[in-house]
Order: C-alpha cells, then sequence, then structure tokens
C-alpha cells in the first residue's frame, strides 16, 4: 500500500497550479471541471509518482473551526491500494470494525473524473479515500 495523493481545497486554483509546478518541478494535467458541482481540480503529479490535488469550488471560504470539514486546506488523503477488488475488500473491511469510531461516507464507486474509490472519516474526522 502506499499514499496516491494529497488533496488541498484552493481559493487560487490556477495560482497554486503554477506554483507547485515552477517550485517543485511538478506535471499538471488538464483542468478537470464539473459544472453540476461547480467543481474543479488539478492532479499534479511529481517524481516517484505521487500528486497533489488541487481542488476548487467557488461556495468554498476559508477554514473555520466550529465547522467539521473546513472548506481550505488539506481536504483528504488517498491510499492506492492497487486493484478494484482490494478497495472493495477493505471498505467492507472498514465498515465492519467495532469500537475504531471510523466512518463509511461513500462508495465504492467510479467517479466523474475516472477514480474507482471508497471515502471514510478516520477516527479523528480526517477524510480518507481508498482508490485503486
Amino acid at each position: 500500500m502506499q499514499i496516491h495523493h494529497v488533496a488541498i481545497w484552493a481559493q487560487e486554483l490556477d495560482t497554486l497550479k503554477t506554483f507547485y509546478c515552477k517550485l517543485f518541478g511538478g506535471q499538471a494535467n488538464e483542468r478537470y471541471h464539473n459544472p453540476a458541482h461547480q467543481f474543479s481540480s488539478y492532479f499534479i503529479r511529481f517524481e516517484g509518482g505521487v500528486s497533489l490535488e488541487l481542488m476548487h469550488m467557488p461556495t468554498m471560504f476559508p477554514a473555520a473551526l466550529d465547522l467539521p470539514h473546513p472548506l481550505q486546506g488539506l481536504a483528504h488523503i488517498a491510499f492506492s491500494l492497487g486493484s478494484v477488488e482490494e478497495v472493495d475488500r477493505m471498505t467492507a473491511h472498514l465498515k465492519l470494525l467495532k469500537g475504531a469510531k471510523v466512518e463509511h461516507l461513500d462508495g465504492p464507486r467510479w467517479t466523474g473524473d475516472g477514480y474507482y474509490e471508497s471515502t471514510f472519516l478516520d477516527p479523528e474526522g480526517n477524510r480518507l479515500e481508498l482508490t485503486v
């Protein structure tokens, strides 16, 4: 198992894309946009295979401590499990955990941008993605 990517909510999506590409040598994909959700993102890939996902929604606002999930900053950690079958297996395993305070949010499912994933909250409320 390895960490596939880390995601950050951004106010200025293109500014952050330029920053990470120029300063750290990342290679960005084409901008993804989902008009139904007003969601846009870039995946920036770095040497060694790790990626950074930069995400934006116009309704996003700066992080506030009284919200359960801040809308700026770190959004989730994604673990690449290697196969659809392993995502399904780990999803079933995590859903059956007793006393671990792990909350299943969604999936497994194919996303609009082509990822097969399940999402959970860890015991402290951090969002996790299990992906191929």
